[in-house]
């Protein structure tokens, strides 16, 4: 694993980067004197005649001064929240996405995969494993369930059948008692076995690194194929979960719903070179800040650029409290992360951390 970086140093320099930069581009201005944005004169010290009108009352109901008689108005502030005397500070809006070009939304898109790419320069995929073979038996028990789990879940597995003719060969029940806690254990049994059989039988126990291979392997889809080829043979691809599509959406990189429809949509947008990390990025973001439920806007380092912002948390104290993993101090999913990974490993199964 390598020298370990200190939790507390490496969650703080992180947690700092994630939140620099979310201050929105298109935050409102304090409603003020004409147009300006600055905040209106005290009544009695107006431009002009230095007269108020009405005994210090608006003389408009905008809260500008009107015309250029230099009357201004006092005591209550529109769109301030209603602060007598004292400016209110106002609070941070965003205007309604204006549409973009397509050559817009990928210039966008580009400088977000950059972004990313200085927050999370340790993405990786965050299932443990030493072969490519360990790689797509951990990749089809992820469905349905957390990496973590799987994690916890594999090295009991791999020590019972660390070989396709070893897992081709186990008794199913057996195979069913050990990975039952990543869920649906006898379907995810039945495709373990079928897939070891067909490595045994077809591919001299090994896992082939072409992707019309991979995918005529029992429970191997495109998304599995792609995780294997980009990770343990260096063949780029795009792999779309749930993360991965919730978030091009958000971005308005995509409106499909449809996995491969998605795939093939982003694929168009950056290089080839790209598409494997891009996938880890986005992943990685979706895992720790950009939430299902409740994003955390308000510590979103790509909030300038993002047409969903608003949708969670934007104040950037309480949205610090939903970061997850080392954005948020706690441990990652691999219990065998890579060296430069800057949080903690995640606990064993059964040790009561998990």
């Amino acid at each position: 694993m390598g020298e370990q970086v200190s939790p507390d140093s490496a969650n703080a320099t992180y947690a700092d980067k994630a939140t620099k930069a979310v201050k929105p581009a298109e935050a409102s201005k304090p409603v003020g004197a004409a147009g300006t944005g600055k905040p209106a004169r005290p009544a009695g010290k107006a431009s002009g005649a230095g007269r108020t009108s009405g005994a210090g009352k608006a003389a408009g109901t905008t809260g500008r001064t009107s015309g250029t008689t230099g009357k201004a108005k006092a005591g209550k502030s529109r769109g301030t929240g209603g602060a007598k005397g004292d400016e209110a500070t106002p609070k941070k809006t965003v205007k309604p996405w204006k549409p973009e070009s397509r050559l817009a939304m990928v210039r966008r898109a580009r400088r977000i995969n950059r972004e990313l790419a200085e927050v999370y320069p340790y993405a990786h995929p965050e299932l443990d494993f030493r072969n490519p073979f360990e790689l797509l038996v951990a990749t089809v028990l992820s469905a349905q369930t957390t990496d973590l789990r799987v994690n916890q879940t594999t090295p009991a597995l791999f020590a019972r059948y660390p070989t396709p003719e070893d897992m081709a060969a186990a008794a199913p029940e057996e195979l069913e008692e050990i990975i039952r806690p990543t869920g649906f254990f006898r379907a995810k049994s039945r495709s373990l076995l079928g897939l070891s059989a067909a490595l045994r039988d077809e591919f001299d126990g090994r896992v082939p690194g072409r992707l019309e291979d991979l995918v005529r392997l029992p429970g191997v889809g495109r998304k599995t194929a792609n995780v294997v080829l980009g990770n343990a043979f260096g063949v780029p691809g795009i792999t779309v979960d749930t993360h991965f599509g919730r978030l091009v959406r958000r971005w308005k990189w995509t409106e499909q719903e449809d996995p491969e429809k998605v795939e093939a949509e982003i694929c168009e947008i950056f290089p080839k070179s790209e598409w494997t990390m891009l996938s880890h990025r986005v992943v990685f973001h979706g895992r720790r800040i950009c939430h299902s439920r409740k994003p955390a806007c308000g510590a979103c380092p790509i909030a300038p650029l993002c047409p969903a912002y608003g949708e969670g948390e934007t104040d950037p104290e309480k949205a610090k409290k939903l970061l997850k993993y080392e954005m948020g101090g706690y441990p990652g999913q691999r219990l065998a992360p890579p060296p430069d990974y800057p949080g903690r490993p995640a606990a064993p199964l059964g040790t009561g951390d998990e």
